[in-house]
């Protein structure tokens, strides 16, 4: 089961109110987003957006089961990339409260088969959403060499780089993940060796860190005065663009460090040693 992270921490600074509206960007289960809407009540209203297409259904499934009306809860399978123009469809104005939580979902590693994990055996996909064109299959048996190298350098922060690059272009064709795991060989012993890669593929087949530095600008354009930005990131690669946005942003900084998940919480849910979330509040 999916366990949303900083649920505590995210209410704190999202500090969602009754009749506000608060828009989720990264819906996945509904973790956060129920937490949100228990807090809002009945007049206000919580925009969940969800990019893969079976989650976004199965949220909806959950909402009905919870007996909240389609009117209070709106569930919007599209990109966050596309905020302003979801906004727009929705009629979803004043927007009181935005919500980044920029990890990956258990059910892509659990449940998808597409990948996401070098644990299991699945094939080289990484789509977040299936109608988009490129796969991990296609860049580890498409791309050049160079090309490879540099997507694990820039996205993976790979020291190997050059030498993986080199073993996949190699071993091709790679069908599996598996394949993948045993051409990257062991190069390390802290971590999986397998992890940087896998980070550096899926980062550039689903375009996140664009699409996240595309986004954050539309939030805190469409938020309402005195509302609240909240983005929680898990690798340094997002943390860096996020605290860059909170520092050229207008918007009022509300924690000066990244929040951090407490022992307790860590230690019943790993996912959370590496989240880290920022906030900040419109003028």
């Amino acid at each position: 089961m999916h366990i949303p992270v900083l649920r505590k921490q995210v209410l704190q600074y999202l500090d969602p109110k009754p009749n506000e509206n608060i828009i989720d960007c990264t819906a996945n289960g509904g973790g956060h987003a129920i937490a949100i809407f228990n807090r809002i009540e009945s007049g206000g209203r919580l925009l969940a957006i969800e990019w893969d297409k079976k989650i976004a259904k199965d949220l909806k499934a959950r909402i009905t089961e919870l007996s909240t009306s389609d009117f209070q809860i709106s569930v919007v399978n599209d990109s966050y990339v596309n905020l302003k123009t979801i906004v727009e469809e929705n009629n979803f104005k004043p927007v009181d409260g935005i919500l980044f939580d920029l990890g990956m979902s258990s059910k892509h590693l659990e449940e998808s088969g597409r990948g996401f994990t070098f644990q299991k055996n699945e094939p080289l996909d990484m789509r977040y959403n299936t109608d988009n064109r490129l796969t991990a299959g296609e860049i580890v048996n498409s791309w050049s060499e160079k090309e490879i190298t540099e997507i694990l350098r820039k996205y993976g922060e790979e020291k190997f780089a050059v030498r993986i690059a080199r073993n996949i272009v190699k071993s091709r064709p790679l069908k599996t993940t598996f394949d993948l795991v045993g051409a990257i060989g062991g190069l390390r012993k802290k971590i999986h060796p397998a992890t940087k890669t896998f980070q550096a593929l899926r980062i550039v087949v689903n375009k996140e860190l664009e699409s996240l530095e595309k986004t954050l600008p539309q939030a805190e354009e469409i938020l309402a005065p005195g509302g609240r930005l909240v983005v929680i990131s898990f690798h340094s690669l997002e943390d860096r663009i996020v605290k860059n946005f909170f520092r050229d942003s207008k918007l009022k900084v509300l924690t000066k460090k990244p929040i951090t998940g407490l022992p307790e919480e860590i230690s019943g849910n790993p996912r959370a040693r590496s989240a880290k979330l920022r906030a900040g509040t419109k003028q």
